[in-house]
């Protein structure tokens, strides 16, 4: 039987490891009298999860929180350690994530399913919930199709439901180097104007090269808003007007 909405979560204890120890987190002190956003994938580390579901999610989580959400979980069904290097390799700091690794929460919310062929075993199948005070006031379950289809559970169509008139900024992403001024005066317009960014740092997070094959151009700042190259901080300074 599938928890549907209106239903709530099942009651479960997950064994989660914090630092040296181990510490049991129980559904109650996870939805009682919250707003949770919960989202379920078919696992840490694997391709859709890790460059589209979870980082949209990490991303709008200031946009859900100014709406009344108190925190978005990630569930899946991978042990407590897989669970925090996935955390610790996607820098998201915004998401608590639910190490389901025996399958009894997903096996609850009758969502889990045989990946066999893939050799995953049992995982969960991929769905997305509004939470309220534990219980169910919205499920965004995937249709039933063959592979791993991602076209309901995604953060754009749980904002849509949660704050329908909202317009969601388009993202920014700004190439840097430390200890550049004229980086320092591009992340800082944006700021003051209220947009946030993601930053890409030269030596950490992308090469010289690499600037050079997406814009054209070897100096830093180089800005991109929405997909498209805007150019430097003085380019970034007339866009914003």
């Amino acid at each position: 039987m599938s928890i549907k909405e209106g239903q709530a979560v099942p009651q479960v204890t997950f064994p989660t490891r914090q630092g040296d120890q181990w510490v049991n987190v129980s559904t109650d002190e996870l939805f009682k009298n919250k707003t949770v956003i919960v989202f379920s994938l078919p696992g840490a580390f694997t391709p859709t999860c890790s460059s589209s579901h979870l980082p949209r999610y990490n991303e709008l989580f200031p946009v859900f929180k100014e709406h009344g959400v108190d925190s978005i979980l990630c569930v899946s069904v991978n042990d407590t350690f897989v669970m925090n290097a996935w955390k610790a390799d996607q820098e998201a700091d915004n998401i608590t994530f639910i190490p389901d690794g025996n399958g009894e929460f997903t096996d609850g919310m009758g969502m889990l399913v045989e990946k066999n062929d893939l050799g995953f075993g049992k995982r969960s199948w991929r769905y997305s919930m509004l939470v309220k005070d534990g219980i169910v006031e919205k499920i965004f379950s995937e249709p039933n199709e063959p592979g791993d289809p991602f076209k309901v559970s995604d953060a754009d169509t749980m904002l849509k439901y949660i704050a329908p008139e909202y317009q969601v900024q388009e993202s920014i992403t700004v190439f840097t180097k430390p200890g550049c001024p004229f980086c320092a005066k591009a992340k800082q317009a944006l700021i003051d104007k209220g947009l946030q960014y993601e930053e890409v740092v030269l030596g950490k997070d992308a090469t010289t090269v690499s600037l050079r094959a997406v814009s054209g151009r070897s100096t830093v700042p180089q800005v991109f808003i929405g997909g498209k190259h805007i150019g430097g901080s003085e380019e970034l300074e007339a866009y914003l007007g």
